[in-house]
């Protein structure tokens, strides 16, 4: 099998992988899913993952779907290095396999420029016109025509909010503080049209290419604020070069008066996010950043 048959067949790749009739090495995928290298006949590399069979439940349906329209969607801006999606079927994606490289301070401003690109190009309403996942949970992305206030604290503070309380991650103290946030939500200003995030933009979600650009991995793409992506990426320490990142954005396009005062409640949706998932480990997280939110809009009593 080489390329331009996978291209052409691309409904064939899990019975060669059964039958291992492709070279596949192990290749780290993150938290979710199971990810290899396929060497092919022609020497081309694709990078594929797989739903892991010790998840114990089967593959979402829609997942890998979400993925790959999300992918594409991104791409089409002919902005930021996107990988261009090889084969999505219900059980696998495969992807253009991109050569890792080392951090640059070239690389981080080339992207905090095509990041600014990304977004302006836009999105028709928030949400988007594919099922949502963030990470293995489903995400709304029922299109809506918002303000950008009323549908974040909607669909992307709330149903968090809830699953974390239902499975015991956050304490009433934490619920209160991020009910009042969405209570308050409309006294963040900010309010922008949609643009085309990439939506779980993580330090992790960057990968660093031989080619000396930063390509962009795992979205959960919809339309949504731009602000959300760079909030994201500023948590669990940053990327390298981060504040080169943000130089060349705010040259290309800049921010919006308060923005850094809305940090912490674009933050506050990734880490709600953790705690429907990974429960009260990410509790402090979820704490402290609702208050600096709070702080943000002049709460006096967010010490409690």
């Amino acid at each position: 099998m080489d390329l331009a048959y996978l291209r052409a067949h691309p409904e064939h790749l899990p019975t060669f992988l059964t039958h291992q009739r492709i070279r596949e090495t192990p290749v780290s995928g993150g938290d979710i899913c199971t990810a290899s290298r396929l060497t092919l006949d022609d020497g081309h590399s694709v990078f594929t993952k797989t739903w892991p069979e010790r998840a114990g439940r089967p593959v979402p349906e829609g997942f890998f779907a979400t993925e790959a329209a999300g992918l594409r969607w991104l791409r089409e801006a002919g902005t930021v290095a996107v990988p261009e999606v090889i084969v999505a079927l219900p059980e696998l994606l495969a992807l253009d396999w991109v050569e890792p490289g080392e951090p640059t301070p070239e690389a981080a401003e080339r992207f905090g420029r095509e990041l600014a690109g990304l977004h302006r190009a836009g999105a028709p309403t928030f949400g988007a016109e594919w099922v949502g996942f963030i990470g293995a949970l489903p995400q709304d992305n029922s299109p809506d025509p918002g303000p950008w206030s009323d549908w974040f604290a909607r669909r992307r503070l709330a149903p968090y909010l809830r699953m974390s309380v239902d499975n015991g991650a956050l304490s009433e103290i934490e619920t209160g503080l991020v009910e009042e946030l969405i209570d308050r939500i409309g006294e963040f200003g900010g309010d922008e049209p949609p643009a085309r995030i990439h939506g779980d933009l993580w330090p992790g979600n960057l990968l660093w290419g031989a080619d000396d650009r930063v390509w962009l991995v795992d979205p959960a793409a919809h339309g949504g604020h731009r602000e959300t992506d760079l909030a994201q990426l500023a948590l669990f320490g940053g990327p390298p070069h981060r504040e080169r990142i943000m130089s060349a954005y705010q040259e290309e396009w800049p921010l919006a008066d308060g923005w850094r005062e809305r940090v912490p409640l674009h933050q506050l949706h990734l880490l709600l996010v953790h705690t429907a998932l990974f429960g009260a480990a990410y509790r402090d997280a979820v704490s402290s950043t609702a208050r600096a939110a709070l702080r943000g809009v002049g709460r006096a009593t967010v010490d409690r």
